[in-house]
């Protein structure tokens, strides 16, 4: 459990180095600019330049700031965020396997919910209204859409008929035999053995989830506090939000957070989802490719690849949220509350009834 946790915490902070540098570059490329390019070649070490000068800032404290909670609020943030990813699986391997609890989804979303009251204490211990307003603003938030994104969770759980993260994960590796009349590949005679690739994930074994996969994508934006859905942290409003009094390496903790939450919300998205740690290759008669791109199981060889595989698609919906930021104008606050209590949660809710049909019928 220890070599897993050092793990998830080099890949939040490998996450960031890179998740900040890419940010940039896409914004910059989108803005038909340059980004970063002074500091190391195409820039590459502007990262390393802001962190050296976050550490020799001030760590400021207000005179009349409630100084313990102001000093803990950053850590119950980023560990509530940290902790979650115990329970994620990245790999087949042992080390990467996170925890076996039969309850992973449940007490994944449980721990991560902690990081609501870490926003409002540091809001309110710092003594400012504008950081108090960016925390009220981001409690609603989360509390509103934890809903849409619970009940998106719940389909798959319906459909999968376990809470176990691993488990779900597994069952995107096997081709069900609905998929293959689905299909109509047993009418052709084409078998499909062992594992399946991506006919095999779960956007696929049910048709509609690719559209309850974009309302759990929606809901997750809202969730890391990403564009369009940053009005806890809307600066031409709220200077800062509920971060406006944190200076140095506390500041820097919180946007550490942040980057782990769009990482943590992104790979349980592919579990859920896109098939996880498994490749997209489908074994189709003697064309095994997905044994040829998984490794065989068990073996250090299937680890690895089982990690890049989940990695490569988790950075492509990271890609797609930084795409998304640079793209669409910042929601007022009644517009992103009418999407998630009006919108996504009905819409939620007919998923429910649809995956609990199929289940039944299934």
């Amino acid at each position: 459990m220890f070599i897993a946790l050092l793990i998830c915490l080099v890949l939040l902070t490998v996450n960031v180095i890179i998740g900040v540098y890419v940010e940039r570059k896409l914004s910059a490329f989108m803005q038909d600019r340059l980004g970063p390019m002074e500091v190391g070649k195409w820039g590459l070490l502007q990262v390393f330049a802001d962190l050296l000068k976050l550490i020799q800032k001030e760590d400021i404290v207000p005179n009349l700031a409630q100084k313990r909670l102001f000093l803990l609020a950053p850590w119950i943030i980023f560990l509530s965020i940290f902790g979650a990813f115990s329970v994620v699986p990245l790999s087949s391997g042992t080390w990467l396997q996170g925890s076996q609890t039969e309850m992973g989804i449940m007490l994944l979303m449980g721990i991560v919910s902690l990081d609501t009251l870490g926003i409002l204490l540091a809001g309110w211990s710092s003594n400012n209204k504008y950081a108090l307003l960016g925390a009220i603003r981001s409690a609603a938030q989360l509390v509103s859409f934890e809903i849409p994104l619970g009940l998106t969770i719940l389909c798959v759980v319906i459909i999968s008929g376990s809470l176990n993260l691993q488990e779900i994960a597994g069952q995107q590796g096997i081709f069900s035999s609905e998929v293959q009349y689905l299909f109509g590949l047993k009418a052709l005679g084409i078998e499909v053995q062992s594992i399946g690739g991506v006919l095999a994930w779960n956007v696929v074994r049910m048709p509609l989830f690719f559209i309850l996969f974009i309302l759990y994508f929606i809901a997750s934006l809202a969730e890391a506090n990403r564009a369009p859905f940053d009005i806890p942290e809307a600066e031409s409003e709220l200077v800062g939000g509920f971060h406006t009094e944190y200076a140095g390496m506390r500041w820097a903790l919180l946007f550490l957070s942040e980057y782990g939450m769009m990482l943590l919300v992104s790979v349980v998205g592919v579990i859920l989802f896109w098939g996880a740690w498994y490749s997209p290759f489908p074994n189709i008669g003697s064309l095994r490719l997905a044994d040829w791109t998984n490794g065989t199981p068990g073996t250090i060889t299937a680890t690895l690849c089982g990690f890049a595989w989940i990695m490569l698609k988790t950075y492509v919906l990271i890609a797609i949220q930084m795409w998304v930021r640079w793209t669409l104008p910042r929601l007022r606050v009644d517009q992103f509350m009418y999407l998630c209590w009006k919108v996504l949660i009905p819409f939620a809710l007919l998923f429910v009834a649809i995956s609990a049909l199929w289940s039944l019928l299934g």
